[in-house]
């Protein structure tokens, strides 16, 4: 099956059009909470001798565990928006399970894409596109860490260059919706969210439903 960016980033477009103010309010949901977060950890700094420059070990091991946890709230949310975008509520932000192999899998590919940025910065380009949607099949398929990696590459397979042109149109809207003071961001946000999940779900074997978007941008 082939993959077009540009059909991602309609998608995108065309659903948090349907509903703007319900998916600026669930990103606003998840920046509070990655704030609070930095609250804990920095809390957790304070008490054990760290500092926002050097972070203790303990105030970083806070520190990602929650961003886990929010992780996969975002994933969650964004899979369930994706499969019922007139339905989905603020509750599908709350996903704690299974937290494990999520974390397995978040560790294995974020220590891929490190290492491959440190040999010359190309080999962690390919990682970053082969394992993109790992954490989704845990989320969506409860697969494991090794699973989860194996198929995320099974699934890249004839996609790739597309797949790494949809990464960099995320970016630049991400990077678009900081330079409008940061405020494009609840915005630019659930747009690339949105679009990242189409490509999931279409590459997955999942009914796309850019069509049900147009029928909405036409009423």
């Amino acid at each position: 099956m082939k993959f077009s960016p540009g059909d991602a980033i309609r998608f995108g477009w065309e659903t948090f059009k349907g509903r703007p103010w319900f998916f600026i309010g669930a990103v606003a949901i998840l920046l509070l909470a990655s704030i609070a977060i930095n609250i804990v950890s920095s809390a957790i700094d304070s008490a054990t001798g760290g500092s926002l420059e050097e972070p203790s070990i303990a105030g970083s091991i806070v520190n990602y565990g929650l961003a886990v946890l929010l992780n996969m709230g975002a994933i969650a949310f964004f899979l369930a928006a994706y499969d019922s975008p007139d339905r989905v509520q603020f509750s599908a932000l709350w996903h704690p399970q299974p937290y494990w192999k999520f974390l397995g899998t978040s560790l294995l590919a974020s220590l891929a894409v490190a290492v491959g940025l440190f040999l010359l910065i190309v080999p962690g380009l390919i990682a970053m596109v082969l394992f993109m949607f790992s954490m989704f099949l845990v989320i969506d398929r409860g697969l494991g860490p090794i699973d989860a990696l194996k198929q995320s590459m099974e699934m890249t397979k004839g996609n790739r260059w597309p797949l790494f042109g949809l990464i960099l149109l995320m970016a630049l809207i991400l990077f678009v919706g900081i330079l409008a003071l940061g405020v494009g961001l609840i915005v630019a946000a659930p747009i690339v969210g949105l679009a990242y999940t189409y490509a999931y779900r279409l590459l997955s074997g999942g009914a796309a439903q850019i069509q049900s978007a147009d029928a909405r941008s036409d009423v």
